[in-house]
């Protein structure tokens, strides 16, 4: 990514760790100024790498999300219920986080993958394994316009 312009931000290689210096260990990294056309953008990476992209717009953000061919999951942070309404249901992938990273879900949520990013025909993840354990609840809910905005909040709720 840093090749094609990216900002890396922490660089998680040569990782030593104390006690374990003959290990191998892969540290986390993070991309900054990541666009849709990069390599780091358009390939699955499999390891602690977090790619962040920015955009001025919520529709841009889901707009690039359900351009991506692959879905597992993409996380939001907002003090608005209508823009994560909004984008609980308009981002197409496998799982979403609202106000948290990407959640790790049990073994009958969608984690094995999801659009082009699941090998086989069928599995017992996702909505098979969701229905096999579900009993249905319906969720009514009504969102003043006032509550609609297109930013999204940038702080991240710690606990204490």
């Amino acid at each position: 990514g840093v090749k094609e312009g990216a900002k890396l931000v922490l660089d998680g290689r040569d990782l030593k760790v104390n006690g374990f210096e003959s290990g191998n260990f892969v540290g986390p990294t993070i991309l900054t100024d990541v666009r849709p056309n990069m390599k780091c953008y358009k390939e699955e990476i499999f390891g602690p790498v977090l790619v962040i992209l920015s955009v001025d717009t919520l529709d841009e953000a889901i707009e690039i999300i359900n351009a991506n061919p692959y879905g597992n999951g993409t996380a939001i942070f907002t003090t608005n219920g209508a823009i994560a309404r909004k984008f609980t249901h308009e981002a197409d992938v496998g799982q979403v986080g609202i106000n948290v990273p990407i959640p790790v879900p049990l073994p009958m949520f969608s984690f094995t993958g999801s659009r082009g990013s699941f090998l086989g025909d069928y599995n017992f993840y996702g909505k098979a394994g969701l229905n096999f354990y579900t009993q249905l609840k319906t969720v009514t809910q009504l969102w003043s316009p006032e509550h609609h905005s297109d930013t999204a909040a940038t702080n991240f709720p710690v606990m204490k």
